[in-house]
């Protein structure tokens, strides 16, 4: 089964999960940038990763708008954020990345990553710092728990990544 590992990496959190991963499976591990889907076609088992941006997957047009050419393929897409793993958080990313014909194909799976806003570009910075202003102006009983998350890192790293979190991933794979 040759595997190939592609991953979409904003903060470095989406890089590390795609490299443990990769080295568990001894697959072939590329940025997004070094591949198109001649390559992928190549490989029996698709791994895509992304780092969430709005609960949207970065990236994740390369295995959609390729889904007809990958159906024979096993594909796992994996997303990280910072919000904990939830219900909620599962079905808001599969609804707005994936139509439910696309997703009879993807194996979905979130990572906990982190946040670190020192590594955010200039344009990010200034949409978080936007988002910052939006929350803040909400009163504390309308927040959510995400929203105070949020504010409590705002300008500081945390890191969730734990490498036993591809653990369900790699066991989906190797059944």
């Amino acid at each position: 089964m040759k595997t190939i590992v592609v991953y979409k990496s904003k903060t470095g959190f989406t890089k590390k999960y795609a490299q443990w991963i990769a080295e568990q499976l001894s697959a072939d591990i590329f940025n997004i940038s070094e591949v198109n889907i001649n390559t992928l076609i190549k490989y029996d088992t698709i791994i895509y990763g992304g780092s969430l941006y709005a609960v949207g997957i970065l990236g994740i047009d390369l295995i959609n708008k390729n889904i007809d050419k990958l159906k024979d393929k096993k594909i796992l897409v994996f997303a990280t954020g910072v919000s904990p793993l939830s219900d909620k958080a599962i079905n808001d990313i599969t609804s707005k990345n994936f139509t439910q014909e696309q997703l009879k194909f993807i194996n979905f799976f979130y990572l906990r990553g982190g946040f670190n806003y020192n590594k955010l570009n200039f344009f990010d910075k200034f949409l978080m710092t936007l988002l910052k202003w939006k929350i803040k102006s909400k009163k504390k009983e309308e927040l959510i728990p995400d929203e105070t998350l949020m504010l409590s890192i705002f300008h500081e790293s945390v890191d969730y990544t734990k490498k036993e979190n591809i653990n369900e991933l790699i066991s989906f794979i190797k059944k």
